[in-house]
This record gives C-alpha cells, structure tokens and sequence, in this order.
C-alpha cells in the first residue's frame, strides 16, 4: 500500500525496474520551475535549478550570476535599469 504523504500532487511516479525484475512505481520529488527575471518574466542564465537543498550544496558562483541583481533580473532588464540610474545621476548633475 502507498504511504499517504506519497498520494500528493508534489510526487511524480517513476516506473523502475527492480534487481527482481518487475516493474516498481517509485514517488520522486517534482523538479521547479526555472528561476525567471523579475520584470519580464524570462527564464534566468546561470542560476541554479534545483530543490533547496541541493542548491544549498552549491557553490556561492555556481548559484547565481556575479554581477548587478544577479539571480533577479535577466542581462537585457539590468543593462536598462544601470542606463535609468546612469541618465538620471546626469540629469541631477546639470
């Protein structure tokens, strides 16, 4: 009988074979979603996909970019908002 916590939608089922060889359904873990940029909804580039606790094993480089909101925005949206700041530090000036 399955246990009552493997039941939920948050468990997908494998079938495997058994060193017996039948067909067993194993419950795995679902994968999530790929992280997305903040504004325009685009999936992010170098940042780790993966349950809490195996990015957690992750080095500090290997789980998001090093740059300016690195693991928030995507490279087009942080090129425009640094070009926002950059315009309006200029405007301040004149």
């Amino acid at each position: 009988m399955v246990q009552p916590r493997l039941k939920s939608k948050s468990f997908r089922k494998v079938k495997k074979r058994v060193p017996g060889g039948r067909l067993a359904l194993h419950y795995v873990k679902k994968e999530p979603s790929l992280p997305v940029c903040s504004t325009c909804r685009k999936p992010l580039h170098g940042v780790a996909k993966g349950r809490g606790y195996k990015i957690s094993k992750l080095a500090k480089s290997q789980k998001r970019p090093s740059r300016p909101y690195g693991g928030n925005l995507c490279s087009g949206c942080m090129r425009g908002l640094m070009k926002e700041k950059a315009l309006a530090l200029l405007a301040r000036q004149a």
